[in-house]
């Protein structure tokens, strides 16, 4: 690879990452809303608006996990827990900065919305942090077991087994914290869990596309992978 492909694998690189990043950001942000989803009436998901952008993340991890390598895939989850626990730095500033009577949002309204328990915010970012370093690891565990073949594979066990774990632990969390009754863990947990199996297996296309168009534009052989400093 020459000094302009390698360029332009690190931007590509970059641009995966910040997306990640935002996802990630935005799911703890944006998860106390609760909404529910009945597709064709066979059955009726109750889960959180935080649990939308996280399917983004973990494409991309194995997005990255193929095209990069598992270190490039673990320098990204750590850049994305960095990014967390600093917005919820400014956002506990911002919740202790008192509003004025002109403010539109209010201390009590901003409190409700974002003033989360900091113990509980964290241990969500440490579950999340565990989840995905779990399915990078299975991921790189399949592939090399399968000779970089079979890409469906690894990308939905890897998957399936981290979004279980993420889902269950978080909930554990929320609940113990009091953020949830527990009377709701088993239900949230089902339909989380449910939902995410669903949204890893269709976006396993998406993951091929993806993958084909960046061996092909880095002219990579299946299982290859791009080292961007070496």
């Amino acid at each position: 690879m020459n000094n302009q492909q390698r360029k332009y694998a690190y931007r590509i690189y970059l641009i995966l990452g910040a997306l990640f990043i935002s996802s990630l950001v935005a799911s703890n942000l944006i998860f106390q809303k609760f909404f529910y989803w009945n597709p064709f009436g066979l059955f009726r998901f109750e889960i959180s608006v935080g649990i939308l952008p996280y399917p983004i993340t973990f494409l991309i991890t194995d997005i990255i996990s193929e095209i990069y390598g598992k270190k490039r895939a673990n320098e990204v989850v750590v850049a994305g827990i960095f990014a967390s626990v600093f917005s919820m730095l400014i956002i506990y500033v911002a919740n202790e900065v008192p509003a004025i009577d002109a403010s539109p949002v209010n201390n009590e309204i901003f409190t409700k919305v974002f003033g989360l328990s900091p113990l509980a915010v964290l241990a969500s970012m440490l579950a999340y942090l565990f989840a995905q370093f779990i399915d990078i690891r299975i991921f790189h565990f399949w592939k090399d077991y399968t000779n970089g073949k079979h890409l469906w594979l690894r990308n939905n066990f890897s998957t399936f087994t981290s979004q279980f774990v993420d889902t269950c632990t978080v909930l554990l969390l929320l609940c113990s914290f009091g953020v949830l009754p527990w009377n709701l863990f088993s239900s949230l947990l089902l339909s989380g869990f449910l939902f995410k199996v669903i949204v890893a297996a269709l976006d396993t296309p998406l993951l091929y596309l993806f993958v084909y168009l960046l061996r092909r534009k880095f002219k990579l052989d299946v299982g290859g992978e791009i080292h961007l400093f070496s």
